[in-house]
């Protein structure tokens, strides 16, 4: 067997997929037996995309913790506080040692807009249980994060359905 070496990953850039591939790595790791929890800093606790749908058949658990797309909120006060709360238990989750992998979806958005310092965020990745795997995703990841983090991967736009008028779709988007 390996040599096990928990890491934290990011993955960022302005292209599509990076969820999804934090979601193949949950999807890789359940296989394994890891147990798995994802924390959704922007994603509402009342959406049923169809990752969410999936990790509750196969018993990972998924925490979407915030009121959906910033540029929809109502009260971005709320909004911000929210991800304080998901930030709150994130770091709880990532200390505990119950985890094998933890995502942060949309981590780096709480970080561009200001509402976690960065430092606390570094101070809670240095925190974490040392079996403990971490995935971060959303765009413009700020640089300290990229340094602190073992592997970054960015995601570059090439072509999108978007541009040519397609909306997203089940089973692809969400």
């Amino acid at each position: 067997m390996a040599e096990r070496h928990p890491l934290v990953i990011v993955n960022t850039g302005d292209g599509k997929g990076k969820s999804t591939a934090a979601f193949g790595l949950v999807l890789r790791a359940w296989g394994r037996g890891w147990k798995i929890a994802v924390l959704q800093y922007l994603k509402s606790s009342t959406n049923n995309y169809g990752e969410r749908r999936a990790a509750k058949k196969l018993g990972i658990d998924w925490f979407p913790m915030g009121d959906g797309w910033t540029w929809t909120s109502k009260d971005l006060d709320k909004t911000a506080e929210m991800a304080r709360v998901c930030w709150d238990r994130s770091k709880s989750l990532l200390a505990s040692g119950d985890y094998d992998l933890v995502v942060l979806d949309e981590l780096t958005y709480v970080l561009k807009y200001d509402w976690i310092p960065l430092d606390s965020i570094l101070e809670g990745l240095r925190g974490r249980h040392e079996r403990t795997f971490v995935i971060i995703t959303g765009r413009g990841a700020p640089e300290a994060l990229v340094e602190f983090a073992d592997l970054v991967t960015e995601m570059r736009e090439i072509k999108h359905p978007y541009k040519q008028g397609i909306k997203a779709q089940p089973g692809i988007e969400f």
